[in-house]
């Protein structure tokens, strides 16, 4: 008889035993998966972002001090100093892309930016005074000049005409507070390499050494590299496509216009018109000069000077309006060249465009709140803070230029 009273073996227990040890590890596996890991490094932005990131911040403190100044004011004071407030209204605008939103990008630039852009917003906050405000404008100005030398093409182009419309507004409203103009931005005092036909005047003085120094950078790198290579049917760009050679020889193109444009005034002009005329063409003379430099310089077909060019009737009837008119039609082709060019080229596109606005004011022009570029200012989006009614046309400012196309 056997004894039923001996252990028998257990296969239940031992799988029990393994069935605890696999809910075991499934347990340990999933709190290692849902374990938040470090978060990953946010690749610091580009430059354009950063310096477009920076002007945007800039802009919109110098336009709420802007606003509140204009409380403290009456009379042409105020009037001038909401002009102020709609040009970096449009700017701000500008500035803020296609989505108002901050982006995860439009952020980390932000942050990115660092100390310039803190020592910025602590300037622009600091502009409790005609003054400091004119003060503020200017070198936010000068800033965004400066950074469109590094940007990419369009940011560049952007950037350049952000910053001209700043210093000229500078301009403009300095008088119109009694406050002293604010001086002109900083510019690289180099000689020449090229023979202008003419010495540039007073009214072009603050862009002149600029422009020199960078015809001169060019040429002299173009001598270094020996001579252009000969050309060939194949490499040549494709008509009507955008290059750098074909912005420079635009600019070429419309110099010689711009000038052909002061002989004929000068012989409608008379008095202090006639001077400011004469010393003016004496300047485009010169830019052309140093265009065609650059463009030999750059291997850039330039383009036969022509007999005469068409002016309409009202050129010849209002000749100092039709000079405004032509300076402020320079605009576009030189931001062209801004965003397809580099280096010393851009350079000398950015002191153009900023020496033509100035010109176009000069003859009573508006060169608008982004000279340079041709933008339907009611294409640009909505700051997210403000109504469209509270972007309205301060009283008595210039609206804003607008495109056909």
């Amino acid at each position: 008889m056997k004894d039923d009273t001996k252990e028998k073996p257990r296969p239940a227990r031992y799988f029990r035993y393994g069935i605890l040890a696999s809910l075991a590890v499934l347990v340990i596996s999933l709190g290692l998966a849902l374990t938040p890991g470090p978060p990953p490094e946010v690749p610091e932005p580009a430059f354009s972002e950063r310096a477009r990131a920076a002007a945007l911040a800039e802009t919109m403190q110098l336009r709420l001090a802007g606003r509140r100044m204009a409380d403290s004011f009456s009379g042409a004071e105020r009037q001038a100093l909401l002009r102020t407030v709609t040009l970096l209204t449009t700017q701000a605008r500008a500035l803020t892309g296609p989505d108002p939103k901050p982006s995860a990008s439009a952020t980390g630039a932000a942050s990115a930016s660092g100390s310039a852009t803190a020592s910025a917003t602590a300037q622009a906050e600091g502009t409790d005074s005609p003054a400091a405000l004119v003060a503020a404008l200017s070198a936010s100005g000068s800033r965004r000049l400066e950074d469109a030398a590094a940007s990419d093409g369009g940011m560049a182009r952007l950037l350049a005409a952000v910053g001209t419309a700043q210093v000229l507004q500078a301009s403009s409203l300095a008088p119109a507070l009694g406050e002293a103009a604010p001086a002109a931005p900083a510019s690289p005092a180099a000689p020449p390499q090229v023979a202008p036909s003419a010495a540039p005047t007073a009214a072009s003085s603050a862009t002149t050494s600029a422009t020199a120094s960078a015809t001169a950078s060019v040429t002299a790198s173009a001598a270094a590299d020996g001579s252009c290579p000969p050309a060939t049917t194949e490499s040549g760009p494709a008509e009507g496509s955008a290059t750098p050679a074909t912005a420079l020889a635009m600019t070429v193109k419309t110099e010689a216009e711009t000038v052909y444009g002061y002989q004929v005034a000068l012989a409608r002009l008379d008095g202090a018109a006639a001077g400011s005329a004469s010393q003016l063409l004496a300047r485009h003379e010169s830019v052309l000069a140093e265009a065609e430099a650059l463009s030999r310089a750059l291997c850039v077909d330039i383009p036969p000077r022509e007999a005469g060019y068409t002016l309409g009737p009202s050129f010849l009837a209002a000749p100092a309006a039709g000079l405004g008119s032509l300076e402020a039609g320079t605009l576009p082709v030189y931001g062209d060249l801004v965003a397809l060019s580099g280096g010393s080229t851009r350079q000398w596109a950015i002191s153009g465009l900023l020496a033509a606005a100035n010109r176009a004011v000069l003859w009573g022009s508006d060169p608008g709140p982004l000279p340079g570029i041709v933008v339907d200012t009611a294409q640009l989006p909505e700051l997210p803070q403000d109504s469209p009614s509270q972007e309205s046309t301060a009283p008595g400012a210039s609206p804003a230029p607008s495109d056909a196309g």
